[in-house]
């Protein structure tokens, strides 16, 4: 029997990072794939988005509904090519908090009448390079745990005309993705987000529809992130010849405790537009007068809040 061979203590200079270890297995073949982003965030770089438009303003006829005025604008996380503020993809975009390093807000234009169903592939998220990396949340705040990456634009509204799978893709960058609660994600706002694609579908509707997080001072921190315990969305069609515009926002009271969560139940309301501007301090402009919530609170200087329990009890 063959006498095992005692072997040298190990010297520090003999260990070798896990990082470059799995570099070393990754190219010999050896390693299909890493948890989180041991081989560093998968990024696209800006020549990518080179011929995407974004979000238009001007795209439902005769009813102009451009991206809000931002109180906070010096706080919006700038391009890195010097160009602004606006992140394009296709039919939607997006503009970011710096210091929260999640969106301000999200604008998609959803066209319901070349709406498409493209399946949903393995989710693989990605970086946007035309901001410096340090202002997204990557996958470390997602893992093991109940927090989904909540798309903001949600997939499904930017697909249509014959670039729909492009902007499918598009979606799956960190710069559309907030931390949501999977009860969250997955029922209450969810049913909210169908019941506009599909009224557009049905009626071929052209839409715009914002969203964002509301940031508070106090939202509870987690993994070094506060995560927002409110969300709002905004919503623009032109109906039976009017203008409307509507306005939600889904709340729920939660808690960190031994750094995992622990939430009490969604609700989600019918706001007016006005309310969104006091929490946000986002500015809608001339997008108020067109919600029926708002100029009665203008009237009456009393706050309006309607909880939504079906969708048939949204007003338009």
């Amino acid at each position: 029997m063959q006498q095992e061979r005692e072997q040298e203590p190990v010297t520090l200079s003999e260990m070798v990072p896990l990082g470059q270890l799995a570099a070393d297995l990754e190219g010999n073949g050896e390693l299909e794939r890493l948890d989180l982003e041991a081989r560093g965030p998968r990024i696209h770089r800006a020549a990518r988005f080179r011929d995407r438009g974004g979000y238009s303003d001007a795209f439902i006829e005769e009813f102009p509904v451009p991206l809000p005025r931002n109180a906070r604008a010096s706080d919006e996380t700038p391009l890195v090519d010097g160009s602004g503020s606006v992140l394009k993809y296709q039919n939607f975009s997006v503009v970011m908090c710096r210091p929260r390093r999640l969106p301000f807000y999200v604008a998609c234009n959803i066209d319901g009448a070349k709406s498409r169903r493209i399946t949903r592939d393995t989710d693989v998220w990605f970086h946007d390079a035309r901001i410096d990396l340090q202002h997204q949340i990557g996958e470390a705040l997602y893992a093991d745990n109940d927090l989904d990456r909540g798309h903001l634009v949600r997939r499904e509204d930017p697909v249509w005309g014959p670039r729909a799978q492009t902007a499918n893709d598009d979606t799956f960058h960190f710069t559309n993705c907030a931390p949501q609660h999977k009860g969250m994600n997955q029922k209450t706002w969810l049913g909210l987000e169908d019941y506009i694609l599909q009224n557009a579908r049905v009626h071929d509707l052209a839409a715009c529809v914002l969203t964002g997080p509301v940031f508070r001072d106090d939202d509870l921190e987690y993994r070094g992130v506060q995560i927002p315990k409110e969300y709002w969305k905004l919503v623009a069609i032109r109906t039976q010849g009017r203008r409307s515009v509507t306005a939600y926002m889904i709340s729920q009271a939660g808690l960190i405790r031994d750094l995992e969560f622990v939430f009490g139940k969604y609700k989600t309301y019918q706001v007016s537009v006005k309310r969104i501007e006091e929490l946000t301090q986002l500015n809608f402009g001339k997008l108020r007068n067109y919600d029926g919530f708002s100029t009665e609170e203008s009237a009456t200087h009393e706050a309006l809040r309607q909880e939504i329990a079906a969708w048939t009890d949204v007003r338009v």
